[in-house]
């Protein structure tokens, strides 16, 4: 496909702004999980990969389209999805644990900060003219490929737990939907860059949806870490000396287990760190500003 020919330019036109319109709704899909997360002031089993993945890949196709010119919808839809993945990170950071805040400032340290400038600097030095736009073009495949492959890790979740809790239908949805979309205008435009991560795109969505239908109304089944939960957050309200009960239920959670002491007041990364003392036969006991030893 060859990347300056518009033989249909109504259709174009149509297709641009239908994609513009659904992919919006894909980046807002999302808001009802990071409004859960703003009331319960918890990330969760939420991660903040998918929404890294996808500012990395939108800041790319912005460059992309004025690299190429003449892409207005790519930048508008792109500058949109920015903005609101800023959001959702600037959310997921402040209800995270220690340990997730410190991995995700990390990976976009890395992704959005190191490998775009990088990219940013190879493509303008070593790259011109065309050659700059197949360059760039195959990268935002390579990439767009990886926002399509983000949510691999909650289909991976969803099997493992057989529960949809942490994936919402309506964002497999619209991907689907957008994947088809952008795959027709990247046809009608003959720009190849555009239509055939779509098409990936396409079998992602679909696939969700599958596991969707497959596990939609399955109780997700208690798991020790929603135990310990309880027994924490029944700690936390305690700001006295822990009481008896709390002793017994951590005993009914974690028979023949050594209590042993973390070293962090944040109750998150006392719940995440717990959850992983449970394969060595320890636990903790979270109490009003410390933690202690029973």
């Amino acid at each position: 496909m060859g990347t300056t020919i518009h033989h249909h330019p109504t259709l174009i036109l149509i297709f641009g702004l239908l994609g513009n319109l659904i992919s919006l709704m894909v980046y807002l899909a999302p808001a009802p999980t990071f409004y859960r997360i703003y009331k319960k002031k918890t990330t969760e089993g939420f991660q903040s990969v998918p929404y890294v993945v996808a500012l990395f890949s939108s800041m790319l196709w912005i460059y992309y389209a004025f690299v190429k010119t003449n892409e207005t919808f790519l930048i508008t839809i792109n500058s949109v999805g920015c903005v609101i993945e800023t959001i959702y990170i600037a959310m997921f950071m402040a209800y995270a644990a220690r340990k997730a805040r410190v991995q995700t400032a990390k990976f976009m340290l890395i992704l959005n900060l190191g490998v775009f400038c990088l990219i940013l600097l190879l493509t303008l030095l070593l790259t011109k003219g065309k050659k700059r736009i197949e360059v760039l073009g195959w990268v935002c495949v390579g990439f767009s490929v990886c926002v399509f492959a983000a949510p691999l890790s909650i289909m991976r979740k969803v099997i493992k737990t057989k529960s949809v809790e942490f994936m919402p239908f309506y964002l497999s949805l619209f991907l689907t939907l957008s994947a088809v979309v952008w795959f027709s205008y990247g046809f009608l435009l003959q720009d190849l860059y555009i239509a055939l991560p779509n098409i990936l795109g396409f079998i992602f969505g679909i696939s969700q949806m599958i596991l969707y239908a497959v596990y939609r109304g399955k109780k997700q089944p208690k798991t020790i870490e929603d135990e310990i939960s309880k027994v924490v957050e029944i700690s936390a309200k305690n700001t006295n000396a822990a009481t008896l009960l709390d002793v017994v239920k951590l005993k009914e959670i974690l028979p023949e287990v050594q209590i042993i002491t973390i070293s962090d007041s944040n109750i998150e990364d006392v719940q995440e760190q717990l959850a992983k003392e449970k394969n060595i036969g320890g636990a903790v006991l979270y109490q009003h500003q410390n933690v202690i030893e029973v």
